[in-house]
């Protein structure tokens, strides 16, 4: 008796105790009581730089909105691509990365509707592109980049970029004739800069601090945190602001590796790109109103636009709309400039 009774305790501890290990399983992280989903999510810039914050505000974002079932880990300094963004772009379709925030003038290699985000003054401000990546024209770019085998989670808006350059300042576009200035190599930026008056010049990045230092080059356009964060201030005299174009940032995942991931996942992860983007969007403009006054406290020149100034800045842009809308897609060209319109 006390032995069937001691078979009896035993059978009912062994039930026990696997019913408890099947209770913890299900509440750790990962799909069926697996380890969590692992994340590599590589950015271009140092982690300092308001990509590598926002990159890690999102990581820290999901690891809440997941429960812990997914952590993502930001990798800095376009190390795991070599700094080679167009091959960033690549890999991330193939799957050899996991996640990449990388910007809009990069991707319009292979979705040239990417730039209808960078029409020269489309937009009036960042509030407005917000608007504009969150709606219709957003989700027909999601939409693009899903046939490349790219989820976007989100876009992330960047500050309009100014004119920085060592020889005067830029209030007209007359005033940038001659100047040789870095552009992405895009033929929107090319065209651009181009009917400005300007030389428009293709430079890797990396190369650029070296290039404006020997006169190689005499300026460079970028958000306000590219000449703050790369120093410029050393090998630069003006900044002049233009506003001229937006880009922004394309949050993404591989297909590849999206489709490992389960439905709350997912939804974490979408959840998580969200509330980044709109953090991301109030972040910077505090963020650039500090940068600029250190800028000038190195030593560097501000100036705004006039309004005549300005006018015609625009007045170039809009000469140009003919043969943006061949670049980018007339369907596209025309709803995002009518999105723009009825704002």
């Amino acid at each position: 008796m006390k032995s069937k009774t001691r078979a009896l305790t035993g059978m009912l501890a062994c039930t026990l105790a696997a019913s408890l290990l099947a209770g913890c399983a299900s509440g750790v992280p990962g799909a069926s009581g697996g380890a969590p989903a692992k994340i590599q999510l590589s950015i271009p810039d140092p982690l300092t730089s308001s990509v590598g914050v926002s990159a890690q505000h999102f990581a820290d974002e999901v690891k809440k909105t997941s429960n812990g079932s997914v952590i993502v880990t930001v990798v800095p300094n376009g190390t795991s691509f070599s700094g080679d963004q167009n091959a960033a772009v690549t890999r991330l379709q193939g799957g050899s990365l996991d996640a990449l925030i990388l910007s809009t003038s990069v991707y319009a290699s292979v979705v040239p509707e990417m730039n209808g985000i960078s029409i020269p003054y489309l937009f009036k401000d960042t509030t407005e592109e917000a608007a504009f990546l969150a709606g219709k024209p957003g989700q027909v770019l999601k939409d693009k980049l899903a046939a490349k085998d790219t989820v976007a989670l989100s876009f992330l808006t960047r500050t309009g970029r100014e004119i920085t350059n060592s020889v005067r300042p830029i209030e007209k576009p007359a005033d940038l004739k001659g100047l040789k200035i870095r552009v992405p190599g895009n033929p929107l930026w090319t065209d651009f800069f181009g009917k400005l008056g300007a030389s428009p010049t293709t430079m890797a990045f990396s190369e650029v601090f070296t290039g404006l230092q020997t006169g190689t080059i005499n300026g460079q356009e970028n958000p306000i945190e590219v000449p703050w964060t790369n120093k410029f201030s050393e090998v630069q005299k003006y900044v002049s602001l233009t506003n001229h174009i937006n880009d922004a940032w394309v949050l993404a995942l591989s297909s590849k590796k999206w489709g490992g991931l389960s439905d709350a996942q997912k939804k974490a992860l979408t959840d998580a790109s969200t509330e980044t983007a709109t953090f991301k969007t109030a972040y910077d403009e505090e963020q650039s109103k500090k940068q600029l006054d250190e800028l000038t406290a190195k030593g560097m020149k501000v100036n705004e636009l006039s309004a005549a100034g300005l006018e015609e800045f625009k007045a170039t842009s809009k000469s140009l709309y003919p043969q943006f809308s061949e670049l980018i897609g007339k369907e596209f060209f025309d709803e995002a400039v009518a999105f723009t319109a009825s704002k």
